[in-house]
């Protein structure tokens, strides 16, 4: 501003006129910010806590992920139920339950979803897109994958499910070593391809595939593990 501006404003002779200068944020309105920012940051790691725990799939996924949470929370050596509604006399066949009680394992240790997924699950799930299994007491249990579906969003094949680093770290040859000392090796490469969750299941009873040709006294059968017949009737029932 001019001289001659400055005067006809009002100013004393020689001053420039000041900017007015911003409004300051009171001590009042900082606290209230600060406050604000922490119960959210609070706020979001709880729930990034909470997603890793599995009662976080049952609750937030009621329907239909509560089939799957008593099969997690099971105690093997103890009867119980699988994710459809059928009872098990031993719980030590499920791997949901023996993980959690051998490795200390959430559902996220064996469920690593990317990004990508979690949000077409969140939208199938919103949506109602997605098909359930009406086997046994269950009738919303979902639709049974195979390894191979459950990894293919992470890129890596169905070995890597079981097969990797921070779980069963070794390879196909060095499993197939470590049940060779056994009657028969239901591990040996001499049957092929054959993917681990032909015989592990995580929410309802192992299978022992090798007695679909092998006499079932042949076979060293786990605790809570259940024939290829007896499987075949399950899935049929």
């Amino acid at each position: 501003m001019s001289e001659e501006e400055a005067k006809k404003a009002g100013a004393p002779e020689g001053a420039e006129a000041k900017e007015p200068s911003p409004k300051r944020l009171t001590q009042k309105t900082r606290m209230v910010i600060g406050v604000v920012a922490a119960v959210v940051i609070v706020a979001a790691v709880g729930l990034f806590v909470w997603h890793e725990q599995p009662s976080f799939c049952s609750a937030i996924c009621h329907t239909p992920m509560d089939p799957y949470l008593p099969t997690y929370e099971a105690e093997p050596g103890q009867a119980s139920h699988d994710k459809w509604g059928n009872d098990v006399p031993d719980a030590s066949g499920m791997m949901a339950a023996t993980h959690r009680v051998e490795a200390d394992a959430d559902c996220m240790a064996c469920h690593v979803p990317t990004l990508g997924e979690q949000v077409s699950e969140g939208f199938a799930w919103v949506s109602g897109g997605y098909e359930v299994i009406n086997t046994g007491a269950y009738q919303n249990a979902l639709m049974e994958r195979s390894l191979s579906e459950l990894t293919a969003a992470r890129g890596v094949d169905q070995d890597q499910f079981c097969l990797g680093s921070g779980c069963h770290d070794m390879t196909r040859d060095e499993l197939e070593e470590l049940t060779s000392d056994r009657a028969f090796n239901p591990h040996s490469s001499a049957h092929g391809d054959v993917s681990c969750g032909t015989c592990h299941k995580a929410h309802r009873q192992s299978v022992m595939y090798c007695t679909k040709c092998h006499d079932a006294a042949e076979a060293t059968m786990p605790e809570g593990w259940i024939t290829f017949e007896q499987s075949q009737i399950l899935e049929r029932a």
